[in-house]
């Protein structure tokens, strides 16, 4: 029996929707387990991140962007180990620990088919539960900040949602670069937005933040809705508002404003590179809460309602 055989033999779930709604419609089906294609290879997945795109693929809010055969397999991105490798694949042999953005759907299973172009070593200092949180929020930080023009020194960036995994890497990253670093948070989360180098916190349920930030070159808006609406106003002349959380910001901007739809895309030497600083120590990663794989739809459910600062994470060996 060939390594393939055996592990096509071994049980895969996968957690899906099967329409559109609310927690009730993601649920552990029994899939078949994928067979890697030309460039793929197979992982065994250890831990995957909890984002917010999650609830908002299973509403149905984003299906203009994300078209989905139904069902479908949520998670975006995932931590790991190959277990076999595909035609043509050299970048991997099984054993291999890797983590990654899949750059799609699918990575709440337990094998997952990859391109190893999207994969990265996991950093040897790192567990499958701390590398699981890494790949969207450190790609989404670097590439969201420079989607506007190159982050240089003396900017004013405002980040919404500091307290959140993409945005408190946001913060770091931003103020690494020179910036200076306005942001919203809870009030309970204000302690930790300072601490990771924000320069002044606005609390986001008590304080008007367009009353005192101005001459900002770049929002990086990770919350929409009204606050996104509310962030025209602190523009500098030639800023600009970069929006993981609104598909629909370029028609919102102001006659004469800028506004950018931003979608992280895969970047294996920028995950490598960022990572290594998480295990060496230069970049703090917080991982907010870990759950079990049966535990995923109410662990979406709580990420929509709000949740501690930092990443939720799914350890698939709960």
């Amino acid at each position: 029996m060939t390594t393939q055989q055996s592990i096509n033999q071994t049980t895969n779930q996968a957690m899906r929707i099967h329409a559109y709604g609310g927690p009730e419609v993601m649920q552990q089906d029994e899939v078949p387990t994928p067979v890697p294609g030309p460039g793929q290879v197979l992982v065994a997945v250890k831990a995957a991140g909890i984002n917010g795109l999650d609830w908002k693929v299973r509403a149905g809010y984003v299906q203009d962007v994300f078209k989905l055969a139904l069902p479908a397999t949520l998670g975006i991105e995932l931590a790991g180990v190959v277990v076999a490798v595909g035609p043509g694949a050299s970048r991997f042999q099984p054993g291999d620990r890797v983590m990654g953005p899949l750059g799609g759907l699918g990575a709440y299973a337990r094998f997952v088919a990859v391109d190893e172009a999207k994969l990265a070593l996991t950093p040897a200092a790192l567990s499958d539960v701390q590398a699981a949180a890494l790949p969207v929020v450190l790609l989404t930080a670097w590439q969201a900040l420079r989607a506007a023009g190159e982050l240089r020194a003396g900017q004013r960036v405002l980040i919404h949602g500091a307290a959140g995994g993409v945005g408190g890497m946001a913060v770091q990253l931003a103020k690494a670069a020179g910036a200076t670093v306005l942001a919203t948070a809870s009030a309970g989360s204000r302690a930790h937005v300072l601490a990771l180098g924000a320069d002044e916190v606005f609390d986001r349920h008590a304080q008007r933040f367009e009353d005192t930030a101005r001459g900002v070159d770049l929002v990086l808006d990770l919350v929409g809705g009204e606050t996104l609406d509310r962030s025209w106003q602190v523009l500098a002349a030639v800023g600009a508002i970069v929006s993981t959380a609104a598909p629909d910001v370029t028609a919102r901007a102001p006659a004469g404003q800028r506004g950018l739809w931003f979608m992280m895309t895969p970047d294996t030497a920028r995950l490598a590179e960022l990572a290594g600083a998480v295990a060496a120590g230069r970049l703090r990663s917080t991982v907010a809460e870990v759950v079990g794989f049966a535990e995923i739809p109410a662990a979406i459910a709580r990420n929509q309602a709000g949740h501690a600062p930092g990443k939720m994470v799914a350890d698939f060996n709960r």
